[in-house]
């Protein structure tokens, strides 16, 4: 794989990858982090499209050491691409979802790629990904303004830092698939008519966490899904009908049930711009640079001669977390089991 040239690191992120979607020009679609694969989770979320999944790279594929290992599946009509460069995972799962959902309007710049590449291998198809002017601009957005962590990286350290991988599921031609851009080629995990394939999808995301020793709990699933003020707005427009017809016919008293529906409805999609609202609230911090600010403050306590003992009080703290932090891990370590080292 290459080098990660001009692609940064995005955060796993719901509101992340939604706007990541609009930007290159996806209408009606968003991504809702899950934290279960259950039937009910599942169903409340349709249409659901693919799942996205997050997981610490081990260096080679867990999947590969299930006795069910699902074979790769080579067909023309699946887009496929191959990860050639670092960092580009996240935005390869997002892509390999909404090229191969009939249902999704993907816009005209994916709809002109996804021509321009239909003949392409899946290595080639890679490199047209990273090589996307468009594509890699809108990722790229989403990087956090942060100066310093080039500086703050050691690369003297002796442990190394975990790197962590994004898959795709999704159904296709009636089959489940799994598209990992650095496979050879997709996995079919067999047939999966209609919505069915939401059941099946489970027991597979959870053999590939078996995998990990008992205290690997770094994991992410997120949906991609319909437009969920759009799905709610629908359905509110058809109950409100039905209550308007059932009041007719039997009374202004009538359709509770449908009232009642239509409230929850109502408070759903009052929630849904509220969260909207939040989540681009979210992504402009993310870009915004705060070192300015962080110079005015620090400028202003120094002057009032308050930043010296705030500094050594800093550094007090920071060294009994540190050493707190190698106590909780060795004990970890000494116990057989992998630490999370936000935790850490």
């Amino acid at each position: 794989m290459s080098d990660s040239g001009n692609w940064c690191l995005i955060e796993s992120d719901p509101g992340v990858f939604t706007g990541l979607i609009k930007g290159i020009g996806v209408s009606g679609i968003q991504v809702e982090e899950i934290y279960s694969i259950d039937k009910e989770t599942l169903e409340d979320l349709k249409p659901v499209h693919g799942l996205i999944f997050l997981f610490k790279w081990l260096g080679h594929d867990p999947a590969a050491q299930s006795a069910n290992k699902a074979p790769i599946v080579y067909d023309e009509s699946i887009f496929f691409a191959q990860q050639v460069i670092q960092n580009a995972c996240a935005t390869q799962a997002i892509l390999s979802i909404l090229m191969n959902s009939p249902a999704v309007d993907i816009g005209e710049e994916l709809t002109n790629f996804k021509a321009f590449v239909s003949d392409f291998p899946a290595e080639l198809k890679g490199h047209a990904i990273s090589n996307s002017d468009v594509i890699r601009t809108i990722h790229n957005s989403f990087a956090r303004s942060d100066p310093f962590i080039n500086d703050m990286h050691d690369p003297n350290a002796k442990e190394k830092e975990d790197l962590f991988h994004f898959i795709a599921y999704t159904p296709v031609n009636g089959n489940l698939y799994e598209l990992d851009g650095l496979q050879e080629g997709p996995r079919n995990h067999g047939p999966c008519p209609g919505d069915s394939w939401l059941e099946k999808v489970g027991p597979i995301i959870q053999e590939r966490m078996a995998q990990y020793a008992g205290g690997e709990i770094r994991f992410n699933l997120m949906a991609v899904v319909d437009d969920r003020t759009k799905v709610y707005k629908e359905r509110l427009a058809k109950y409100q009908a039905q209550l308007e017809t059932l009041q007719k016919a039997e009374g202004p008293e009538a359709g509770s049930w449908l009232k009642s529906e239509i409230e929850h409805l109502e408070q759903d999609i009052k929630k849904e711009a509220e969260k909207t609202l939040k989540q681009q609230r979210e992504n402009k911090l993310r870009k915004h640079n705060f070192v300015p600010l962080i110079y005015e403050l620090l400028k202003e306590l120094a002057q009032q001669g308050e930043l010296k003992d705030l500094v050594e009080e800093g550094r007090t703290r920071a060294k009994a977390e540190l050493e707190s932090a190698k106590q909780r891990k060795a004990a970890a370590v000494a116990a057989g089991k992998d630490v999370d080292m936000e935790d850490a």
